[in-house]
């Protein structure tokens, strides 16, 4: 395939069917949160040798698509992430129990990945909950259910770096039942993307590949990614962002001065 240069700027096609052809724009974030769960962490699970034996799960973080994103861009990009975490654990102990909340981590843009083991967790209430459970600007009244600790989450990082950018990632296609599930968690995060300045949709759901057998025998290892998933992972968000940053330059132009004194909030949409 030949791509012109001028071709490069054309925003006629989805975000993510040019993937190979990047100019690495997500790299304008020197700094990168990844807020997430197991498919965050790089987890492997490893199966047990023996009839009866658990399964392992293994949180590589060298192999998580955040570091992965770190390698290819040249950011800081920390693992706010552990396998099995759900928004309410997240809000509840771990992010203070691991100094998540620590100004000194404060990053220029947050990707947020939680809703999996929320809704589809063995010991989770499942409740999705509805953007009628956010208050915005007081999040000490929002429901405890996904909507509202996410929105939480969100709001406590807007005080911790409060220009700085979020990306809020949907769940991908499978063959799976629990699609009608993923719909409502998509809206949802667009109705909160909607009432949160700087923040955007990554639409899995949307735009990535089917995750169905073929794709599984590519990139997974029994229930999670193996290393070429998490890579790929990676490349689809470089490549969205990138597409987001094309698509409104105005909202990034001032992405070097977020944290910084310098920044100019006249030049705000």
């Amino acid at each position: 395939m030949v791509i012109f240069v001028n071709d490069l700027f054309s925003l006629t096609e989805n975000p993510l069917d040019r993937i190979p052809y990047m100019l690495g724009l997500a790299g304008i974030f020197r700094t990168i949160a990844c807020v997430g769960d197991s498919l965050s962490s790089g987890e492997f699970e490893v199966k047990g040798k023996n009839p009866g034996d658990k399964s392992l799960y293994l949180d590589m973080f060298e192999y998580s698509w955040g570091q992965f994103m770190a390698r290819d861009l040249g950011s800081k990009v920390y693992n706010f992430s552990r396998g099995g975490m759900t928004a309410r654990w997240y809000l509840e102990s771990f992010a203070e129990e691991m100094g998540y909340w620590d100004k000194e981590k404060a990053a220029q843009a947050y990707i947020m990945a939680l809703g999996v083991n929320d809704l589809f967790g063995s010991d989770q209430d499942g409740i999705l909950g509805s953007f009628e459970d956010i208050h915005i600007g007081e999040p000490d009244k929002n429901a405890d259910n996904f909507a509202g600790n996410y929105a939480r989450i969100i709001e406590r990082y807007k005080k911790i770096s409060p220009k700085a950018h979020f990306f809020l990632i949907t769940m991908p296609v499978e063959n799976r039942e629990e699609e009608s599930k993923k719909q409502g968690h998509n809206e949802l995060l667009y109705k909160i993307a909607g009432a949160y300045s700087h923040t955007h949709v990554i639409d899995l759901n949307k735009y990535a590949p089917k995750y169905d057998g073929d794709f599984k025998k590519k990139f997974y290892l029994n229930g999670h990614m193996n290393p070429a998933g998490y890579l790929f992972t990676a490349k689809m968000f470089e490549a969205y962002i990138e597409h987001i940053i094309l698509s409104e330059p105005e909202e990034f132009y001032q992405v070097g001065l977020i944290g910084s004194p310098h920044y100019d909030e006249r030049l705000e949409k």
